[in-house]
């Protein structure tokens, strides 16, 4: 899944890196796999504004993604590589031997025609879902489940995978993409692999256009506004921010470096915080 950089033949082409999209072998979706999306513009369901510079964007269908993978025993064909606009990895169109279909997130490695399945009988390859509990230690996963039943809610971004360290108990103990090692519950289900398009991450908008179809809007600094407008703004000429406190959001709530996790419920399953890695 290589990058290509374009040819400055413009000034919005000159620093744009894009996707060659050569792994993509179907352009169209399956049509009843997917489903209409409405934006909402960073409006909640009262009208107002709760997330913003947000708006506007290209029109897109969602494509019914299976987190849950609860086809035990079933093997299944990949019969299509897609584009998904709705995330950064690539999915790929499952046909299972009953003749039903699919989406699921495409791992790196996995190529039409090659087959998967899911349950315990499953064998140790990319697109196979499993419960943790029979994942050898040091195979990286995706798609991690954080309950049992649930459906995958973490590591499903382009390049991800976390890797399973240590069983201990009714727990497994993961690595995560973030470096925080967290325990899981083994009857919790995860995909073998990484996912696929690790070059995303190389990729360059180019021009402030590419990101209005995505649906994102300019963002205006706090340190150019007028001081009714945000803490940061008023001086002459530029002005930097000139607080004791050090830069805050526009309600005064500090913005670099405060920690705003609040769920003591789950800290008990973390064993090493993102924070603490050592670079």
């Amino acid at each position: 899944m290589p990058v290509k950089k374009m040819k400055p033949t413009s000034p919005g082409r000159r620093h744009k890196i894009a996707s060659t999209y050569s792994e993509v072998t179907k352009k169209k979706p399956e049509k009843n796999l997917t489903v209409g999306l409405s934006k909402s513009g960073g409006r909640n369901s009262t009208g107002r504004t709760t997330m913003f510079n947000r708006g506007g964007g290209n029109k897109r269908r969602y494509r019914i993604i299976d987190f849950k993978r609860l086809k035990d025993g079933v093997e299944a064909t990949v019969i299509a590589i897609e584009y998904d606009p709705n995330r950064t990895c690539r999915i790929a169109l499952l046909e299972y031997n009953d003749s039903t279909k699919a989406y699921i997130l495409a791992p790196k490695g996995l190529v039409v025609g090659s087959k998967v399945s899911s349950g315990p009988e499953s064998d140790i390859l990319p697109g196979n879902c499993l419960a943790l509990k029979n994942i050898p230690l040091g195979t990286m996963v995706h798609n991690i489940e954080l309950q049992p039943g649930r459906g995958g809610q973490m590591v499903r971004s382009a390049g991800g995978g976390a890797q399973v360290m240590a069983k201990e108990g009714d727990y497994v103990t993961l690595r995560l993409p973030s470096g925080e090692m967290r325990m899981v519950h083994m009857d919790c289900r995860a995909t073998i692999g990484e996912v696929g398009n690790a070059e995303h991450e190389n990729e360059q908008m180019g021009k402030a256009g590419k990101n209005r179809g995505r649906g994102r809007k300019p963002h205006v600094r706090g340190v150019v506004k007028s001081p009714r407008d945000h803490p940061h703004g008023g001086g002459e000429a530029k002005s930097p921010v000139g607080r004791k406190k050090g830069p805050v959001d526009r309600w005064g709530n500090k913005a670099l470096g405060r920690r705003t996790r609040k769920n003591k419920r789950t800290d008990k399953f973390i064993v090493r915080r993102r924070h603490d890695v050592k670079k």
